[in-house]
């Protein structure tokens, strides 16, 4: 992806507000300016609903965008799945009172994939030839991806996934599958690397869990850290569905410097307390993925021990010194506090790292549609291409995790990453990676693809 190593004011903190002057609004200017309908287009003198005038009023209809929801609602997932949910109810709730798609308000079928591969792929057929669905949306865990993309191929539905794993960007799918809303595991540990080699260690040990995704971190962050003058010492890959972990700690070298771990699944508290049960007093540097702790609340008795670690954050889960105009307005529509816990209950929290790709995504979903003046099913096709003419991605209430570039040939967004620091019980941001950071060569071109 060496096209994109330069990368003008997208590290700027209020991007959408930086055009100050009055542009033509053209499809073109919606396919490279993405920020979109409230944010960077109210600097040009047009809000949503001017854009949806100008390019969707020819196919103003009654008739709803159906968006197929593929949801973890049961199964490993199921944590992710419930806050996925309710951030695609607020970002639909958004989209639909500012007047739309090209006019038509979004209908979600949601779909309980129960986080398997098998049904992820009887899902998005559902959602084909059942239900009606323009679009499919929403897969979160790598192992389901890669089950149900194919058939979103076969069947010819765009799938926009909301996953983290390198599967899109490596290949290995097809042009009907884009992660467009959040970045890439390699991407992420391409930025952790460098700042784990030179603030924790140069001996690491990873933890990891033992499917895709995991799979992803190991061959990947290896790479990485290897590549910056590191050295992995021990590769200790656990079941996803594991409920008991300290058989597997022995397996840690002594001269392990810096512990890495990333696991997922209904067990994370008991994995985090059983290591912190195991090192005693006496741990070595510990730098983990909040997977590790997504949904957890971080004052449950056993986490003292995190006191003075790091987390990768994909958005902070905290609301930080400086907080955006956007993040607030983004936590207030989801129903989050300043600590990350739904608002009705601090004892619910939520999986704030992530699921900020499911407002993304379906904003990008909507400028597609808009570019390329979608009307139906059968300008599927003009929608992907839509999408994949898309780059830069200021931050904006649309996007509210950070300003993005996205990669039309690989199909991937690549975004800021976020280091933060475990003080008195909290996530403190301790670094923000830039977009360059995060940059690696292109590996696939879609684009070259046949539909």
């Amino acid at each position: 992806m060496s096209n994109h190593k330069k990368i003008p004011n997208l590290n700027a903190p209020d991007i959408s507000h930086s055009n100050d002057n009055t542009v033509e609004i053209s499809r073109r200017t919606a396919l490279k300016t993405i920020g979109a309908s409230a944010g960077a287009l109210a600097g040009m003198g047009a809000g949503a609903g001017a854009l949806s005038g100008l390019i969707g009023s020819a196919h103003a209809s009654d008739e709803p965008i159906r968006i197929g929801f593929q949801v973890h609602r049961t199964g490993i997932g199921a944590a992710y799945g419930r806050w996925y949910d309710r951030t695609t109810e607020a970002v639909v709730k958004k989209i639909n009172s500012e007047g739309g798609i090209n006019g038509r308000p979004i209908e979600i079928i949601a779909e309980d994939d129960g986080t398997d591969p098998k049904r992820g792929a009887e899902v998005v057929e559902k959602f084909a030839t059942k239900h009606n669905c323009d679009v499919a949306f929403g897969t979160l865990f790598s192992h389901v991806v890669f089950g149900s993309a194919p058939r979103a191929g076969e069947l010819a539905i765009p799938y926009f996934v909301v996953s983290e794993g390198h599967h899109v960007a490596s290949g290995k799918l097809n042009r009907y599958t884009l992660q467009p809303g959040i970045t890439d595991v390699k991407s992420q540990v391409e930025a952790m690397a460098p700042f784990i080699n030179e603030n924790l260690g140069k001996k690491v040990t990873m933890i990891f869990p033992d499917f895709a995704f995991g799979h992803d971190h190991r061959d990947y962050f290896t790479q990485a850290f290897e590549a910056v003058g590191g050295q992995v010492l021990e590769k200790i890959a656990i079941p996803p569905t594991e409920t008991s972990f300290s058989k597997y700690f022995p397996k840690i070298p002594r001269e392990t410097e810096v512990i890495y771990h990333v696991m997922v699944g209904p067990a994370v508290l008991t994995f985090v307390k059983e290591l912190g049960e195991f090192f005693g007093p006496s741990r070595p540097e510990i730098f983990g993925f909040i997977d590790s702790l997504e949904a957890v609340d971080l004052a449950s008795p056993g986490l003292e021990f995190l006191d003075g670690t790091y987390f990768w954050e994909g958005n902070p889960r905290y609301a930080q010194e400086g907080q955006s105009e956007f993040d607030k307005a983004y936590r207030e529509a989801v129903g989050v506090d300043e600590n990350g816990a739904s608002i009705s209950d601090a004892k619910d929290v939520s999986t704030y790292a992530h699921m900020f790709g499911c407002w993304e995504t379906l904003h990008v979903v909507k400028a597609g549609m808009e570019a390329s003046d979608y009307s139906g099913p059968a300008d599927r096709q003009k929608l992907i291409e839509a999408v994949e003419a898309m780059t830069e991605m200021p931050h904006s209430l649309e996007h509210p995790q950070g300003a993005k570039l996205f990669n039309g040939k690989t199909h991937q967004v690549f975004g800021h990453q976020y280091i933060s620091k475990m003080t008195d019980g909290k996530l403190v941001l301790a670094h923000t990676t830039s977009i360059e950071d995060t940059l690696y060569e292109d590996e696939v071109d879609y684009t070259s693809m046949s539909f």
